[in-house]
């Protein structure tokens, strides 16, 4: 399920707003809404994606959440045969926005 750009930027409390580093220099953006994720897209229901963060950050400027973070799952374990994690492998670093853009 996905939510529009324009829809959440009308959100009073977003609690997380998650990009999420899924293959070489490849942002996506989910946002968590009242336990809910959901994938951000925009107004033709294309997910946001990009190769560039400080983009991704920029159209996303205008959405109060409380909390911004960087989430990586990483599949090194499973390319080099290792045992399977039970846990997950997922990295979640808090992400500042510094106005780069």
């Amino acid at each position: 399920m996905a939510i529009t750009l324009a829809k959440l930027e009308k959100y009073f409390v977003v609690e997380k707003l998650i990009f999420h580093s899924i293959d070489l220099s490849l942002y996506q953006v989910s946002a968590i809404i009242e336990g809910q994720e959901q994938y951000v897209s925009d107004s033709d229901g294309k997910l946001l994606r990009s190769f560039n963060l400080v983009e991704l950050q920029k159209q996303l400027r205008a959405v109060d959440a409380q909390e911004r973070v960087l989430r990586h799952t990483s599949a090194y374990d499973e390319m080099i045969g290792g045992p399977e994690k039970t846990s997950g492998n997922m990295l979640e670093v808090p992400l500042a926005d510094n106005q780069l853009y």
